[in-house]
């Protein structure tokens, strides 16, 4: 195995940043230090040190998250929780999330050490598909939910969204949906708002523009007011886990998402 994977599978660093600190003379191998990434080394033999420490390798990991609203998708912060300090009882130094949620969204967000799997899953061209439960003010019309499934123009200087799928679940006035909208995900919604109308449903994207969501629905009129990701490609988020909570991705669940990439 070679050197710069052998520490990034061991929760050192992403690979580029391991690099360094072998050029850096930061890395010993055996007691001799070794400046060269590539350098083969024994991963069940082979002592490596880092800053002089041994180092245990742990392999390549993949969690699937349930993010609550209310934290950020970074690793430090000096003002708001991150998704990270759900993680404090575990080694994840050379961990990191797969794309991002924003603060206020909820639901499945992927973390790895696996640089790969990250970027078989994000690259653009791989078309792996996201999907989103929304509840939103407004409401959309067959012309609304074809512009969406076509495609459509979020901002300016940019191209349209690519085609996506649109599924509403429900539609109507707020204050006679109210108790099926578990209003206590609205929370958004004030008295002022209670006569205006209001649609929930599904929306499946292929890419992943910053606000893309969001920014699809208001193009059409909606103002979203809970965003929750339910799915990644044919990943659907495990519902056992309370918000906050994780677990690991089975070998299956693995296979099949990189399966989705090819």
């Amino acid at each position: 195995m070679r050197l710069d994977k052998f520490l990034a599978e061991s929760s050192i660093g992403r690979r580029k940043e391991v690099r360094i600190y072998i050029k850096e003379g930061k890395v010993k191998v055996n007691g001799q230090a070794v400046t060269e990434p590539a350098v083969e080394i024994e991963e069940n033999s082979d002592v490596i040190e880092y800053l002089g420490k041994v180092v245990e390798y742990t392999g390549k990991v993949y969690y699937m998250f349930n993010k609550p609203a209310g934290c950020i998708t970074a690793r430090e912060d000096a003002v708001h929780k991150t998704v990270f300090d759900f993680f404090a009882d575990l080694k994840m130094k050379g961990v990191f999330h797969v794309g991002r949620l924003d603060k206020d969204t909820e639901g499945l967000l992927l973390l790895t050490n696996d640089g790969a799997f990250e970027h078989k899953l994000m690259y653009p061209e791989k078309h792996v598909e996201k999907t989103y439960f929304f509840w939103a003010l407004g409401s959309l019309s067959e012309e609304d939910k074809k512009q969406l499934e076509q495609g459509i123009y979020i901002g300016k200087d940019e191209m349209p969204t690519k085609p996506a799928k649109i599924q509403v679940e429900n539609c109507g006035i707020y204050k006679d949906l109210k108790d099926e909208t578990a209003a206590k995900e609205l929370c958004k919604i004030d008295l002022n708002h209670y006569n205006q109308p209001v649609v929930s449903g599904y929306l499946t994207i292929s890419e992943g523009r910053k606000h893309q969501v969001k920014r699809m629905l208001k193009a059409v009129g909606c103002y979203v007011v809970y965003l929750k990701r339910v799915s990644v490609g044919e990943l659907l988020l495990d519902e056992s886990l309370e918000k906050g909570q994780y677990r690991p991705l089975t070998e299956v669940e693995i296979l099949n998402l990189l399966g989705q990439c090819e």
